[in-house]
């Protein structure tokens, strides 16, 4: 409980591909027990087991490491011997230029680059891509070079900013939590980039062939999960809502997680505007998220997860989740198989 639950726009993204290589697409949803009609309400989300599943299935189907969303497909394998090739490089900056020019040798693939200038570096994808489902692999290549090269030296590098040149969609706050940092869109940088400090490239790789093997075998959908940091307020805040959900049905005051992080409730109010959020938006979205975890991977009552979210009454809880994800508690269960 307490995992971040992922939005049905990323769902539609990732089975374009699919759909778009004449595949039937409800088998793969209901191999991920992601009912197929949630794709129609632009509120639903699913858990990250689901949309694992998800990717694991649509992996199968394609064999395509990009899962159909570029123009030329990535064949199985690929992704894991850039990676090899990539582990005796020198330092970072070396690994980042060589992965560059590893997949610059297969056409119509992404065109990955690293800019340094000043004390900041840029790595990008300078592709110009129109469609949403390649704006949804562009995004999924950065995010998951960013977890790749934080475990190659064994330290979370932290984002300045992303930046993409195409308007905001209108998931645009997804993009936050997926990448950790502040978000740009209409930028005249062609394609996207995430922009870091530029001393991070002479950090030295720490990881050999045997850890690369154990985490290939988990990959590329473990670094695609976002991992949490606890770097920011509303991270801190988020985990201890949970912490404390998961031994009481009452979900502390704002006053009350305030002096659990030492800090005033006025400076934890100012701070979460500042990152773009509110405590109740964070106990809202907590609340969520452990519903349709609840729902989906377990087979509790409904009443009593009612009540053990902190809901008085089923009445207010069905109006919460009809509210968080356009259906009902039970439609919910039954679509999904939980």
């Amino acid at each position: 409980m307490g995992r971040r639950t992922v939005t049905v726009h990323h769902v539609r993204a990732v089975l374009a591909g699919a759909r778009g290589s004449g595949l039937d697409t409800v088998p793969l949803l209901q191999e991920a027990q992601i009912p197929p009609l949630l794709l129609g309400d632009d509120r639903a989300r699913v858990t990250p087991a689901q949309f694992a599943r998800l990717f694991r299935a649509l992996y199968r189907a394609t064999q395509d490491e990009f899962l159909g969303l570029s123009t030329v497909p990535s064949r199985p394998g690929t992704f894991a011997m850039m990676c090899r090739s990539s582990l005796g490089c020198r330092d970072l900056g070396a690994a980042m230029e060589r992965s560059a020019t590893f997949y610059g040798l297969f056409p119509g693939g992404p065109e990955l680059a690293l800019e340094v200038e000043g004390g900041q570096a840029w790595f990008m994808v300078r592709n110009e891509f129109a469609r949403d489902e390649e704006r949804f692999l562009t995004e999924c290549v950065l995010a998951i070079w960013h977890r790749l090269s934080s475990w190659l030296i064994g330290r979370r590098i932290p984002l300045a900013h992303a930046s993409f040149a195409y308007p905001a969609p209108p998931h645009a706050e997804e993009y936050e939590l997926l990448f950790d940092c502040p978000v740009r869109f209409g930028e005249a940088r062609t394609g996207a980039a995430v922009a870091f400090d530029a001393h991070w490239l002479t950090a030295p790789l720490v990881r050999d062939e045997a850890a690369l093997d154990a985490m290939l075998r988990r990959a590329p959908f473990d670094l695609l999960s976002r991992p949490t940091y606890g770097t920011t307020v509303a991270e801190q805040v988020r985990r201890t809502l949970t912490q404390a959900l998961r031994g009481s049905p009452r979900l502390p005051e704002l006053g009350e997680v305030a002096a659990r992080l030492a800090v005033s409730p006025a400076t934890l109010r100012r701070r979460l505007q500042q990152e773009g959020t509110s405590f109740q938006q964070l106990k809202d979205h907590v609340r969520r998220d452990a519903a349709i975890a609840g729902l989906a991977e377990s087979r509790e009552p409904i009443a009593e997860l009612a009540a053990r979210l902190g809901f008085s009454e089923d009445t207010a809880f069905h109006r919460a989740f009809r509210r968080w994800t356009g259906t009902t508690p039970g439609a919910y269960r039954i679509a999904s198989g939980g």
